[in-house]
């Protein structure tokens, strides 16, 4: 099946490489598109530009420009773009210079053109699906780090890790949060020892929007996302959009403070810079379904992040930054204190302490006199170092990344074919101790890729990877990638993706929610010269998705459903099955994981907006030679969400979720000593519900409340009243272990 998958896609890759070699011409067409604003030519993107009784066509860049290569007999050329008269222009012979200025389709002497841009929009033109999510939908809850910034997302879960550490993580496709890659602007953020914690490094406020992708992304950002990418745009400092200052305030009534600040200063239209500052503590003991055990530890956090932008003359770019991230945290028993001995009798403790410096930078060169062609180095470095107490057990761990990635584009020919290709190197060192136990080992990965797209006006377009790397542990592969899309009309894109992935399991960090219980930890590694004795993960992505846009009572609307499988060569298998163990194993047999999502979004009244979603699983692997359902993966989930806004800049937003049940592992039975059976969990709703108000687009103050229904797992934590004893865990969430929380908030934007 391997060689197979890696034939087919290896084949189709290089069809269309030597396709496209073959069809490159040397009459180059080229120029500029224009439309006049106001007595002044201001450029046209996206213009379609076609040459009569050929195939041949493209569009215009960002800035209205173009560059076509045509054959010797085409005898004119023809601008295309809605909203304005087509112009045809004829061509002479040998190379032309043609630019033009459109003409709208009807001049009136006055025309008002109102749009209001959707919080979450999936384009048609991309050839990989993708969902965009921008501040105004992050604005819809109190979204105070990346953990919390998907209430309002159908395409991503997010569920405690344990009833202890207060962590979270994300699962998208059915597959843990691990598997997909988090970038910040493409540099890779969120992995390693940071996979669960990492997500409360980054306040919502610092964002400016995402970009998630489901399945294998592109060879460019390397090989390990298995489920999808979502890429994290910061607040940029050079934008005029942009106040100068952005101050957020927070709390909420479980004992939870926060602010944030994001300050920006253009010293020229060259240099800038921004300066991003957070700030949290949890002061107050809450114990909400009265265990005896707070529901979230008590904490302090600090996050500070500075980076500097350099655009020069000559279309040199470099940006520049760091990012310091210093977390205390205190949990346990109500009664747990910092100093507390760790033995029976005493109060059961959990105890993290985190300190985190990275830094990065980004060089790119753009060649105006070679349009379409650049290119830019990615650099970024780690130091991250964490102590962790659970109880009696102690996890330390420390790791050092260094990730380089050296990308060129060009153009081949004519904008219809595009090339990327580069080098990188990821250099992870890892040092952790649990329980006594040492575990280190020393990661080189450097790698080569070449991604080729084509594109055939807005009708077809597919993008072709292929990267080759070399482990120093694993040994050589290949990952092959591909992404097709086609637009049989205006408003319907249809897209197809099938790629390899390949990753190394950190098991520690990835589950160090079963650290908060009595399980022991087994390690069924079989070469000791691999990582934790345990070959690395393999799966294949298939992926096939439907966006279609439609119009209804001059309402704009969309609907979209997709459909993926994931399909595991190897995996780290993570083993819950007997009620006293989590234990680490190779795969011995199927893994996979279908996802199937259907969504539907449309505004009905004006400036009403309603998403509703339904999201089906199906994901199994082999226990023990036995095919089960992964324990606590929903396969049913409805949801939906209800946005207005009112002209005296009022808003209202409310969400509403159904998780349907989840499968539970055995657990222990306090009863009898011995292990009671697995069970299903019970469904349940979630509701949460946000009310803002601003004035002169300055100043917000907002109120809300999340889990209105106040629905809580029953016990979310088994053998509470003996921590200490065989029987306790508080790893088997399938529930929210947090009640009603009230919470208000103001933000003030400073021009």
């Amino acid at each position: 099946m391997k060689q197979e998958n890696i034939t087919k896609v290896l084949l189709l890759f290089v069809l269309l490489i030597s396709g496209t070699l073959t069809y490159a011409q040397d009459r180059q067409v080229y120029g500029t598109v224009f439309e006049e604003i106001k007595g002044e030519k201001q450029p046209i993107p996206g213009v379609i530009v076609k040459i009569p009784g050929h195939s041949i066509g493209t569009q215009t860049d960002g800035d209205g420009t173009y560059r076509l290569q045509v054959p010797e007999d085409a005898q004119s050329i023809v601008f295309e773009q809605q909203g304005y008269v087509p112009d045809t222009v004829a061509l002479k012979k040998g190379p032309n210079n043609v630019s033009t200025t459109l003409r709208t389709v009807k001049q009136l002497k006055e025309v008002e053109i109102t749009y209001r841009k959707k919080g979450n929009e999936i384009g048609l033109l991309d050839t990989r699906k993708t969902e965009l999510i921008s501040e105004r939908e992050l604005l819809k809850a109190a979204c105070c780090n990346l953990s919390e910034s998907f209430e309002t997302t159908p395409s991503i879960d997010v569920a405690f890790t344990d009833a202890v550490s207060g962590y979270k993580q994300i699962q998208m496709l059915g597959l843990a949060g691990p598997y997909t890659l988090i970038t910040r602007e493409n540099i890779p953020d969120v992995r390693g020892l940071s996979a669960i914690t990492g997500l409360t490094y980054t306040p919502g406020s610092w964002i400016e929007g995402m970009q998630l992708s489901k399945g294998t992304g592109s060879v460019v950002n390397g090989y390990e996302s298995v489920a999808g990418q979502l890429n994290i745009e910061l607040r940029k400092p050079f934008e005029d959009k942009e106040p100068k200052a952005h101050i957020n305030l927070y709390q909420n009534y479980q004992g939870r403070s926060e602010g944030n600040l994001v300050y920006r200063k253009e010293f020229n239209e060259n240099l800038s810079t921004n300066l991003m500052l957070h700030g949290s503590g949890r002061w107050l003991r809450v114990d909400q379904n009265n265990d005896g055990f707070m529901d979230q530890p008590l904490n302090s956090q600090f996050v500070g992040l500075n980076r500097w932008f350099y655009f020069g003359p000559k279309g040199l770019e470099i940006q520049a930054g760091v990012k310091v991230v210093q977390l205390d945290q205190t949990g346990g028993q109500l009664d747990f204190n910092e100093g507390t001995e760790q033995v029976a009798g005493n109060p059961w403790g959990f105890r993290m302490n985190t300190k985190r410096v990275e830094g990065w930078a980004k060089i790119g060169k753009v060649f105006p006199q070679k349009p379409g062609t650049s290119t830019g180095l990615q650099l970024s470095g780690v130091h991250h170092k964490q102590g962790a107490l659970y109880g009696l057990r102690n996890y330390d761990a420390t790791q050092n990344t260094f990730y380089a990635n050296w990308i060129f584009q060009t153009i081949l020919g004519n904008t219809n074919h595009q090339l990327k290709t580069g080098l990188s190197t990821m250099v992870d060192n890892y040092n952790e101790r649990f329980e006594n136990k040492a575990f280190t080992r020393n990661e080189v990965v450097p790698g080569a890729f070449a991604e080729y797209s084509y594109n055939y006006l807005t009708k077809f377009n597919v993008i072709g990877g292929l990267r080759a790397d070399y482990h120093n542990l694993f040994g050589a592969f290949v990952t092959p990638r591909l992404h097709m899309r086609y637009a049989p009309w205006e408003r319907t894109a249809i897209r197809g993706s099938i790629g390899r992935a390949q990753r190394t399991a950190n098991i520690l960090a990835e589950n160090i929610g079963y650290m908060a219980s009595a399980r022991n930890f087994l390690v069924y590694g079989t070469d000791p010269s691999l990582p934790y004795g345990l070959k690395p993960e393999v799966a294949w992505n298939y992926g096939l998705n439907l966006t279609q846009k439609f119009r209804l009572n001059y309402r704009d609307g969309a609907f979209s459903a997709d459909y993926y499988y994931t399909n595991f060569e190897n995996q780290v298998v993570v083993d819950v099955e007997d009620a006293h163990s989590v234990r680490f194993y190779n795969l011995n047999g199927m893994s996979f994981a279908n996802s199937l999502q259907g969504q539907f979004d449309y505004e009905p009244v004006l400036n009403l907006d309603v998403r509703l979603a339904y999201r089906w699983y199906d994901v199994k692997t082999t226990y023990g030679g036995l095919l089960k359902e992964r324990p606590l993966v929903a396969k049913h989930r409805a949801f939906a969400n209800i946005a207005y806004e009112t002209r005296n800049t009022w808003r209202f937003d409310y969400t509403i979720n159904w998780v349907g049940t989840k499968r539970v592992a055995s657990l222990h039975d306090h009863v009898t000593g011995g292990t009671s059976p697995e069970y299903q969990s019970p469904s349940y709703i979630q509701m949460n519900a946000q009310i803002s108000k601003t004035w002169n687009e300055v100043f917000e103050v907002y109120v809300g409340g999340e889990n209105l229904t106040n629905y809580m797992q029953d016990m979310p934590i088994m053998g509470s009243n003996n921590p200490f004893g065989i029987g306790f865990d508080a790893s088997m969430i399938w529930g929210p272990v947090m009640g009603r929380n009230i919470y208000a908030g103001m933000r003030w934007l400073i021009r």
